[in-house]
C-alpha cells in the first residue's frame, strides 16, 4: 500500500493507491470502509512502472481525480462510480516537465483547477453530456473504450453493452452521425489522435453482440490541437473547436509545429480508403485533413449542427451569444436568437411552422433555466430531450424534467403559439381543485434525468437514476400523438399494434377524424391489419362514446385534414350515421367479405360483428349458423364446408359474446325449434326447462306455433297477423290480443274485411278510447260503427255540446227531449265555466233571451250581449248591459292600481336583497385569496451518469497571475 490516501468528503470511503509491481501489474486504487475493511478496487490500466501522485475527491464525493505519472507524460484522470463500476471519464495529458498539480473547487463539484510549474493555470468546467443519438444509440465512455447499445432493441444499463470499441488511448470527445441508414462515430483521444468508425445499420447489430472492435487512428498530416467540442456537419465533414498553446501537452505540440495560438474553429474532411462491407464495422483506413481553420475571439460554450441547412452549425460563445457557421464559406454570422446566459446544454432541431421548416434553439444553463428561441421557457428544469413522431425527424414535442421531479410533455406548436398557460410555469401547485387536469408525470425516484427518447411509434422516454439504472416510460401524450400520426398517414396496422401494446381504447382509431370518415377506410384497415384475432379484438371494443372528446380530450389535439369529408347525411350504401357502432361494424363486415379469403376464423369474426352491433343482429348471425348446420346435415362433400367452422363451434362463439337468453329468443324468432333446442343445449340450460315448451310448440299447427312464439317474444304485430291467418275459430283470440294491445286496432281493421267484424273492432276500439278518457276520438270511432248512444255519451263527457245535439238529431229525439237536453247542457257548461257557450244554447235552443243576456254578461262578451239586446229591442236589457260593463271597468282599474303598488314594493325588496348578496360574495372571495398560498417545492439537482464528460475551459494567462520562475 502506497502513501497516497484520500478520505471521501462524505466520510463513507477511503481511497488509497496500491502498488502491484510484485504481481507484474499496474497500480490500482483501493477503497476501504471507515473500519479498515477493503470495499472495492479498480486498475488504472497503465504501464506497470506508472505511479499515482495525488488523489482528490470532489466536494460531492462522486468524482475521483488523480495524477498518473507515465513514462512520457503526466495525466490528470477523472473517474466516476456508477452502477457498481468505475468509469474513466476524462484524461488530460501534460508533459513531464510541466509538473502539473490540481485541486477541485471546494464548492463547485464540476470545476477542476490545474496549474503547472510554468505558472499557467487552467480552470475546467465539466458538464455531463448525454450521448444518446436520434436513433436511440447510446454511447458510454470508459477510458479507451466506448460501450455501444441500441436502446431501441434493448434497454441495457451501463456498464453492460451490446458491443464495444477499443481505441489506442483514452477517449476525450465523441460525436455520432446518424442519418438514414448511415451511422458514423468520431472520437478525439487524449493523445491527440482522431478516430473514425462507420457502423452498420442497426437491424444487423444482433450479430455484433459481445464483440470488441479495435479502432485505428486516422491518418493525418495535420495536428488537431486539444479538441474541446466536436460535431458532424455531414457524413464526411467534422467541425471541431480546438485549443492551441497555453503550455498544454497537446496544444504545445501543435503550436510548435504550426506556430498558432488560441482557440480555433476547424473543419475536418474525412475519406476512407477501404470499402464499407454491409454488416461490418469500418475501423481503419480513414484519412483526415483540416480544410478550413478560423480563429475564435471568445470562449466557445457549445456547438450544434443546423438540421435545416446542410453543412451548417450554430456556435454558442460565452454569455449565450449565438453565431451561425456555414461550411466552405467559413464565416461566422451573428444570430438574433441568443440566450440570456451561457447554456452548456444546447440543441438545435427542425420544427414545422406554417408549412415550412425552421431551426429552433434550446439551451439549458447550470441553474436550470431552459431557453427556447431566445426566451426563457422554464426556470426549474433539470434535463430535457426532444421527440419526433415523423419520419423526417421534425420535432413535435419537448420532454423536460423539473427539479420537483415532474415530467412534462410539451407540444412544439404550444411553444411556437405561446399556449403554455396549462403548464402553470412548470411548477406544481398543491391545489386539490387543479388535480383533475394533470399535465405532468411524477418521476418515481428523486433526481432522475432524461437521457434520451425513442422516436416515432416507440414513443418512449428513457430516464436514468443517480444509481445508474435506466427506466423506460411511455407517456400517454406521446403515445396518443404517435397513434394519431399513424392514423393520419393511414398506417392502420401500426396504429392498431400501438393501441394494443399501450392498452389504449380502440375507439380512438374510429374517432380520430370522425367515425363517418373511417367508414371510407374500413376496407384498407382490414387489408392492412390482416389479422382476424386483432380485428375481432377491435370489433369487441368499439363503443358509441367519442373518446377523443371525453377520455383523451385533454391530451390530444386532432388534425383535421382538408381532404377528409365527414358525412352528415345517410351514406349512399345505407349506413345510419346516427348509430356509430352498427355503421362501423357493417363496414368492417363488408370489408372482411371482400378483402379476406373464406376461412373459419373469418366466419367467427363476422359473427362477432353481428353480435356486437347495436342492437345485436342475433337473428342474422343464427341464419348463418343455420346454413352451416344444413350443410353438415346434407352430408355433401362440398369443399366450401372447410371454409366455415362447425355449427356447434360457431354457436358457442356467439353464446360467448351474447346473452344466452337473447340468443335463445332470437332462435325462437326464426321459428326453427331444432335451432332453438341446439342453442338451449349449448347454453347449459336444464332440459326440463325448455323441452316441454318446445314439444308443446311442435304439436301445434304452424300458424298457432308462430302465434305463441310471437306472444312470448312480445312481437304482437306478427302475432296478430298469424292469428288472423289461423281462421275464424280463433277470432276471440284476435279480439283479446287487440284489447290487450290497443296499438294493434288500426292493423286489425286492415286485416279484417267482414263488415260485422269491423264494426265489433271499431266498437272495441271506441271502448278503449273512452277508458283512456279520449272522449272526442271515442265519439268519432263510435260514429264510424253507428253506435250513436255511446257517441252521445262520449261527446257529452268531453263537453262538445254541438256534437251532442248533432247526435240527438241523428237519434230523432222529440222537441221536449231536445229542450230538456239543452237545459241540462247549459247548466253543465255554466258549471264548467263556459258561460258564453251556455248563452248560445239558451238563445238558440231554449229561446230564453233574459237568461242568454245574463250569461253573456257573465262571460263579459259585451258586444254580443248588446247585439242580442238590440235584436230583440229590449231597452231594459240594453241598460243592464251598460251598467254591468261600467261596473266591470271600475273593478279592473282598481285591481290594476293595487297590483302596480305591489310590484313597486317587490322591486325595492329585490334590489336590497341583491345588494346584500353581492357584498357577501365579495367578502368570501377576499378571504379565500388571503388563505391561498403557493406550495413551491424544490428538488436538489444531481448529475446524470450515463455518458461521456465534456469540458469547456477558461484560461488564466501567466501575465495576470504569479508565475513561478526557474
Amino acid at each position: 500500500m502506497g502513501s497516497v490516501i484520500e478520505w471521501m468528503p462524505s466520510g463513507a470511503k477511503i481511497a488509497a493507491v496500491c502498488d502491484r509491481k510484485t504481481d507484474s501489474e499496474c497500480p490500482s486504487i483501493v477503497f476501504f470502509e471507515r473500519n479498515g475493511l477493503e470495499r472495492s478496487s479498480f486498475s488504472i490500466n497503465e504501464q506497470m512502472d506508472s505511479t499515482i501522485d495525488i488523489l482528490r475527491w470532489n466536494c460531492t464525493s462522486d468524482l475521483l481525480a488523480a495524477i498518473v505519472k507515465c513514462e512520457k507524460h503526466d495525466a490528470v484522470k477523472i473517474w466516476l462510480f456508477s452502477n457498481n463500476h468505475w468509469y474513466l471519464k476524462h484524461e488530460i495529458r501534460y508533459s513531464k516537465k510541466d509538473g502539473v498539480k490540481f485541486m477541485w473547487d471546494p464548492t463547485k463539484p464540476m470545476q477542476l483547477i490545474c496549474w503547472t510549474l510554468g505558472g499557467h493555470i487552467t480552470l475546467y468546467n465539466f458538464i455531463w453530456n448525454t450521448a444518446v443519438t436520434e436513433n436511440s444509440i447510446s454511447l458510454v465512455v470508459d477510458d479507451s473504450k466506448i460501450f455501444v447499445t441500441p436502446l431501441a432493441l434493448s434497454l441495457t444499463p451501463p456498464p453492460m453493452y451490446l458491443f464495444n470499441l477499443k481505441f489506442p488511448s483514452a477517449v476525450r470527445e465523441i460525436s455520432l452521425y446518424s442519418k438514414n441508414t448511415k451511422n458514423c462515430l468520431a472520437a478525439f483521444l487524449s493523445d491527440g489522435c482522431l478516430c473514425v468508425v462507420e457502423l452498420p445499420t442497426v437491424d444487423t447489430w444482433d450479430e455484433l453482440e459481445g464483440k470488441q472492435f479495435i479502432v485505428e487512428a486516422s491518418i493525418s498530416e495535420s495536428v488537431f490541437g486539444s479538441v474541446v467540442h466536436l460535431i458532424w456537419l455531414d457524413s464526411h465533414i467534422l467541425l471541431a473547436v480546438s485549443r492551441y498553446g497555453f503550455d498544454h501537452y497537446l496544444s504545445r505540440i501543435s503550436s510548435n509545429e504550426d506556430g498558432i495560438l488560441g482557440f480555433y474553429l476547424q473543419e475536418i474532411e474525412l475519406s476512407c480508403s477501404e470499402d464499407h462491407v454491409p454488416g461490418l464495422l469500418t475501423c481503419s483506413g480513414w484519412h483526415a485533413k483540416i480544410s478550413h481553420q478560423n480563429s475564435l475571439e471568445g470562449q466557445v460554450i457549445g456547438i450544434a449542427p443546423n438540421p435545416t441547412k446542410r453543412c451548417s452549425a450554430y456556435i454558442q460563445f460565452d454569455g449565450g451569444k449565438i453565431s451561425e457557421y456555414t461550411s466552405r464559406i467559413g464565416a461566422l454570422k451573428h444570430n438574433d436568437l441568443s440566450f440570456s446566459s451561457s447554456c452548456p446544454w444546447m440543441s438545435v432541431v427542425s420544427v414545422a411552422d406554417g408549412g415550412s421548416l425552421k431551426p429552433l434553439l434550446f439551451g439549458l444553463n447550470d441553474i436550470g433555466r431552459l431557453s427556447v428561441g431566445g426566451r426563457i421557457l422554464c426556470s426549474n428544469c433539470s434535463s430535457f430531450s426532444l421527440y419526433s413522431n415523423l419520419a423526417d425527424q421534425v420535432i413535435t414535442h419537448l420532454i423536460l424534467a423539473t427539479k420537483q421531479d415532474l415530467l412534462y410533455i410539451v407540444g412544439i406548436n404550444d411553444i411556437l403559439n405561446g399556449k403554455l398557460e396549462m403548464y402553470e410555469d412548470f411548477i406544481h401547485i398543491g391545489n386539490r381543485r387543479r388535480e383533475e387536469i394533470k399535465t405532468f408525470i411524477n418521476i418515481w425516484e428523486r433526481s432522475a434525468k432524461i437521457v434520451g427518447v425513442l422516436h416515432g411509434d416507440e414513443a418512449a422516454v428513457i430516464l436514468q437514476t443517480t444509481r445508474g439504472n435506466m427506466e423506460c416510460i411511455c407517456p400517454r401524450k406521446l403515445v396518443m400523438a404517435s397513434i394519431i400520426n399513424a392514423l393520419v398517414q393511414e398506417r392502420f396496422r401500426d396504429a392498431l399494434l400501438m393501441v394494443r401494446r399501450h392498452r389504449i381504447d380502440f375507439s380512438v382509431m374510429v374517432d380520430h377524424c370522425g367515425w363517418q370518415a373511417f367508414l371510407q377506410s374500413a376496407a384498407e384497415f382490414v387489408r392492412q391489419v390482416n389479422n382476424l384475432s386483432h380485428i375481432t379484438e377491435f370489433v369487441c371494443a368499439i363503443k358509441n362514446e367519442n373518446v377523443t372528446e371525453g377520455l383523451y380530450g385533454d391530451i390530444i389535439s386532432l388534425p383535421r385534414s382538408k381532404d377528409i369529408k365527414v358525412l352528415k347525411a345517410r351514406d349512399p350504401k345505407g349506413l345510419d350515421v346516427n348509430n356509430k357502432v352498427s355503421s362501423v361494424l357493417l363496414a368492417i363486415r363488408k370489408a372482411l367479405e371482400e378483402q379476406l379469403p373464406e376461412s373459419p376464423a373469418r366466419e367467427l369474426c363476422i359473427l362477432t360483428t353481428l353480435a356486437r352491433s347495436d342492437p345485436p343482429l342475433l337473428e342474422e348471425a343464427l341464419v348463418r349458423i343455420k346454413v352451416t348446420r344444413e350443410m353438415e346435415l346434407s352430408s355433401s362433400n362440398d369443399p366450401k364446408r372447410r371454409s366455415y367452422p362447425s355449427a356447434e363451434e360457431a354457436l358457442k362463439h356467439l353464446l360467448w359474446l351474447s346473452d344466452s337468453e337473447a340468443v335463445f329468443e332470437a332462435a325462437l324468432g326464426l321459428y326453427d325449434l331444432n335451432l332453438a333446442a341446439m342453442v338451449a343445449l349449448n347454453s347449459q340450460r336444464d332440459p326440463k326447462e325448455f323441452l316441454p315448451f318446445l314439444q308443446e310448440l311442435e304439436r301445434m299447427p304452424d300458424l298457432l306455433m308462430r302465434y305463441n312464439i310471437d306472444l312470448r317474444l312480445c312481437r304482437y304485430v306478427n302475432a296478430l297477423k298469424h292469428i288472423v291467418s289461423a281462421g275464424d275459430a280463433h277470432y276471440d283470440d284476435f279480439m283479446n290480443l287487440m284489447k290487450k294491445n290497443p296499438q294493434l286496432f288500426s292493423l286489425g281493421l286492415r286485416l279484417i274485411n267482414d263488415p260485422a267484424k269491423r264494426k265489433q273492432v271499431l266498437e272495441a276500439w271506441g271502448d278503449h278510447l273512452s277508458e283512456e278518457k279520449c272522449f272526442e276520438d271515442a265519439a268519432t270511432t263510435y260514429l264510424c260503427c253507428f253506435s250513436l248512444e255511446k257517441a252521445l255519451k262520449s261527446y257529452r263527457a268531453c263537453g262538445n255540446w254541438s256534437g251532442v245535439l248533432t247526435v240527438a238529431g241523428l237519434l230523432e229525439m222529440g222537441k221536449d227531449e231536445v229542450m230538456k237536453l239543452a237545459h241540462e247542457l247549459s247548466e253543465e257548461l255554466q258549471a264548467l265555466g263556459k258561460p258564453g257557450e251556455a248563452a248560445k244554447i239558451a238563445l238558440e235552443y231554449c229561446g230564453d233571451v233574459n237568461e242568454g243576456i245574463n250569461l253573456l254578461i257573465s262571460a263579459r262578451d259585451w258586444e254580443e250581449a248588446l247585439r242580442v239586446a238590440f235584436l230583440h229591442r229590449r231597452e231594459d236589457l240594453i241598460l243592464e248591459v251598460k251598467n254591468a260593463s261600467l261596473e266591470c271597468a271600475s273593478m279592473l282599474i282598481g285591481e290594476y292600481e293595487e297590483s302596480l303598488e305591489k310590484v313597486g314594493k317587490y322591486l325595492a325588496r329585490y334590489l336590497a336583497v341583491r345588494q346584500r348578496r353581492l357584498l357577501l360574495a365579495a367578502k368570501l372571495q377576499a378571504e379565500e385569496r388571503s388563505m391561498s398560498d403557493l406550495d413551491d417545492d424544490t428538488a436538489s439537482e444531481a448529475s446524470s451518469n450515463f455518458s461521456g464528460m465534456s469540458a469547456y475551459t477558461t484560461r488564466y494567462d501567466s501575465t495576470r497571475h504569479i508565475a513561478l520562475d526557474p
